[in-house]
């Protein structure tokens, strides 16, 4: 590793991935971490998370991108799961109601287990599939607004809007920080153990990239 950088602390968030199996969390990750699709993506057993590289007001950010599956057998991952969690994309797609109906059931878990300061984001996945839609927008966005979420669109085959659903989040959570930070000298102490420090080498000019755990 080179030499650290002159302001080498950084932030490392964490978020997590959340919703029902099978709406295209695990492409949304790998599309967003390394631009990748895979037409035969299996179940997520258990947890996989990548560390993604975001410049954020001209700071390196850090964002560790959690995902795991949604069926009902793997709940066990719960607790640990959403620990330290500081964002979640809450994801349903766009032309299966039920992932939607289950929306509600994922934000209390989410409420359940994490600080209501977390940036959330209703995301609906593969609306590349219009022309099978059953969730419209209107419903989408009337559920958003009604429970305090940001709303997006996307489509993991190709690409629509998943860099921006993935920095909406980070972005909100480099807020809700800033925010905490001007108004508590406390948070300042709780907020240093999710600092990491980064060299010049694993630095990326790029606004995303990969990153070494």
């Amino acid at each position: 590793m080179g030499e650290e950088q002159e302001s080498g602390e950084e932030y490392l968030f964490k978020i997590v991935v959340i919703g029902d199996s099978a709406v295209g969390k695990s492409n949304l990750l790998s599309r967003f971490a390394r631009n990748e699709f895979d037409h035969n993506t299996k179940a997520t057993i258990g947890v996989e998370f990548q560390t993604v590289c975001v410049d954020i007001n001209g700071k390196e950010i850090k964002a560790q991108i959690w995902d795991t599956a949604g069926q009902e057998r793997f709940r066990a991952v719960t607790s640990a799961y959403y620990r330290g969690a500081v964002g979640a994309l809450v994801v349903y797609d766009i032309s299966r109601r039920t992932t939607f109906d289950s929306i509600t059931r994922w934000l209390d878990e989410l409420n359940t287990h994490c600080d209501t300061a977390v940036a959330r984001l209703l995301v609906g996945n593969k609306c590349d599939l219009e022309n099978i839609r059953e969730v419209s927008q209107d419903e989408a966005k009337s559920v958003a607004e009604s429970e305090g979420l940001f709303f997006i669109e996307t489509s993991a085959l190709d690409s629509t809007n998943v860099q921006t659903a993935f920095e909406i989040a980070i972005k909100e959570i480099y807020n809700n920080i800033s925010r905490k930070l001007l108004n508590s000298d406390s948070y300042k102490a709780e907020l240093s153990v999710n600092r990491v420090t980064l060299a010049k080498d694993s630095a990326d000019s790029n606004r995303r990239s990969c990153c070494s755990s």
